[in-house]
């Protein structure tokens, strides 16, 4: 069996998401994956961070005789392991975590105790609850303004 190391497709059109994998040499592109080896955005903001490796398990699948596809071999040789540029990836890793809105911190809300729960409820039953008082009705004829 022929291992590759391949691009699988996912997205969706105009908006293309690649994982990369170890496939069957006979597979098709999108087939059966033995191992997810990382994945690449291609319309990610920042260049260098677009591509997520695992370097290790990489290493391991090219030292048992897996072929990396043509794009694949050159995502290695950039950011894989001794990669010529980790030092852009992180960078541009830690810009797009500066640039990326945080929610606040979430504010405690004290819960009522147990013991204030019957005074409050104690407090209402003892004012009492009346209707307001029915105004006399006001009538639109001009005699009665004067």
């Amino acid at each position: 069996m022929a291992v590759r190391i391949r691009m699988k497709r996912m997205g969706r059109r105009h908006l293309p998401f690649f994982r990369i994998c170890a496939m069957d040499g006979r597979s098709p592109r999108d087939g059966r994956v033995i191992e997810e080896l990382g994945h690449y955005d291609p319309m990610g903001k920042e260049t260098d961070a677009r591509v997520v490796l695992k370097a290790d398990r990489i290493s391991y699948w090219l030292s048992v005789g897996a072929q990396p596809s043509d794009k694949v071999k050159v995502l290695i040789k950039k950011y894989g392991k001794d990669g010529t540029h980790l030092e852009q990836q992180k960078a541009a890793r830690e810009r797009l975590k500066s640039l990326k809105p945080q929610a606040p911190p979430p504010q405690a809300v004290p819960s009522p105790k147990k013991e204030e729960q019957p005074a409050a409820e104690e407090a209402d039953a003892a004012q009492p609850t009346e209707a307001p008082a029915a105004e006399a009705p006001k009538t639109d004829s001009p005699a009665a303004d004067e």
